[in-house]
């Protein structure tokens, strides 16, 4: 029996340090699989703080950027000689039309902008087009014409058939002997 006894305690033995053995093995293999996910993790949070502050850089030098619709002696141009200013070129209707408004400071010297018997026209020097003012049969044409009032908005919409002109094209508005050049689609 002694014999006996004495291979199950070798038995035992051996079974301790196998278990010992798999302990050890488990334990290595889980720090070992932490430190590799840890280490993964932070490439990633590293990776994604580095770029938003890229992306913010970009963004915050875009948005500060606004180009002038035009130069300030034409603005000065505008509002001696012709009585209106807050020129703006706008498209719309998903780019179908694109809308010219502008602010009447004098009615006198405006008078000449709403004036029916001359034609307005948006030029595009870049698309290499002409846009006119659509009529309508039971409308009209889609512009204002009656007399200017000081502090009013008025506007007149070109029709952009094909979509030629787009945002960011400097276009030229010609209403009779008014020409406000160098204006920029917004």
């Amino acid at each position: 029996m002694p014999a006996l006894f004495g291979e199950q305690t070798l038995r035992d033995g051996e079974k301790e340090k196998m278990m010992d053995r798999n302990v050890i093995l488990k334990t290595t293999s889980m720090l070992l699989a932490g430190v590799l996910a840890s280490g993964i993790l932070v490439l990633r949070t590293g990776a994604q703080s580095a770029a938003p502050a890229a992306k913010s850089s970009v963004t915050a030098a875009s948005t500060r950027y606004r180009p002038d619709r035009f130069a300030g002696r034409a603005g000065t141009y505008y509002k001696l000689i012709w009585g209106v200013d807050s020129l703006s070129v706008k498209t719309a209707e998903s780019g179908e039309i694109v809308r010219f408004s502008y602010r009447v400071l004098d009615a006198d010297k405006a008078k000449g902008l709403n004036d029916k018997k001359f034609e307005p026209s948006l030029i595009d020097p870049q698309a290499g087009v002409k846009l006119v003012v659509p009529s309508l049969e039971q409308v009209g044409q889609l512009r204002q014409s009656a007399p200017p009032e000081a502090g009013k908005i008025y506007w007149m919409a070109f029709s952009n058939r094909g979509r030629r002109v787009k945002r960011g094209d400097r276009i030229n508005v010609v209403i009779g002997q008014f020409h406000a050049d160098g204006l920029v689609v917004e």
